[in-house]
């Protein structure tokens, strides 16, 4: 086959977990594929039901070994996707792995999905951003094993004490609540830790700085969870609403009614 129409090896989001939560252009992609590389030990493997590609897990794979998958497949004319949990662009290391595939001359494309940071609020029914409450997100994880970079330590973002969803880190909560504290959130804060959010065995625990670590241990939450930080996290009335439904707000749609 001339490899100038081969298909592009596709990175796709699989969504947070509820099979459903997969876009369309994902959903045909994966019907579609000959090789599917999964990351099997975050995405609902309920999601390749009824799909005709040969399946890979990645989960005991390394770089060098998802990568000669993906080429060998793409080199033997097949259709490739690399299914990602939630949306790739999030914490999904992807761009090591488009990197090498462009050294070995093999296009690729990125069809995004629901992350779980949504998939998250969704279950909480919060909205992220509210009016005079938070206006910014901050998506970011505590550091570990893995080093971030030296302005972004938990403490110094905690200083905007703004809307936080923070991945990767409910092992380390101890950690992550004393950073959030020294960076100037009071002990007060809302806090929702949201466990395999969208699955069906998916687990939200409430609480604030104050207390969340204990409670996060006593429920036994280890890994798979957000923890979701600030005050857009409280059921308290609003203190303000969005002008954009505001009877004596004019815009571009709709004149004001005073």
């Amino acid at each position: 086959m001339n490899e100038s129409y081969r298909q592009p090896v596709a990175f796709v989001g699989a969504g947070p977990g509820d099979v459903e939560l997969i876009t369309v252009k994902g959903r045909r992609l994966l019907d579609a594929a000959d090789c599917i590389v999964y990351a099997g030990s975050l995405v609902n493997p309920a999601i390749l039901a009824g799909c005709r590609a040969e399946i890979h897990d990645s989960a005991g794979m390394n770089l060098d070994e998802i990568i000669e998958t993906m080429a060998t497949a793409w080199h033997n004319g097949q259709s490739v996707v690399r299914l990602h949990t939630g949306d790739p662009s999030i914490f999904g290391a992807i761009k090591e792995q488009m990197q090498r595939l462009d050294a070995l001359g093999i296009p690729s494309l990125v069809v995004p999905g629901v992350s779980s940071a949504f998939g998250a609020a969704a279950v909480l029914k919060a909205e992220l951003t509210l009016p005079e409450i938070a206006q910014t997100v901050i998506i970011t994880r505590q550091e570990g094993r893995t080093p971030v970079p030296d302005l972004e330590k938990l403490r110094l973002l905690a200083a905007h004490q703004t809307t936080m969803l923070i991945f990767l880190s409910v092992s380390m909560i101890e950690t992550v609540v004393l950073e959030l504290l020294a960076g100037g959130y009071p002990q007060d804060t809302p806090v929702a830790v949201v466990e395999k959010a969208t699955w069906d065995n998916e687990r939200i625990v409430r609480g604030t700085l104050a207390d969340i670590a204990a409670k996060i241990r006593e429920a036994g939450i280890c890994k798979t969870a957000i923890i979701c930080v600030g005050r857009v996290f409280a059921d308290l009335p609003l203190a303000a609403v969005s002008k954009l439904y505001d009877k004596e707000f004019s815009h571009g749609s709709r004149e004001a009614k005073g």
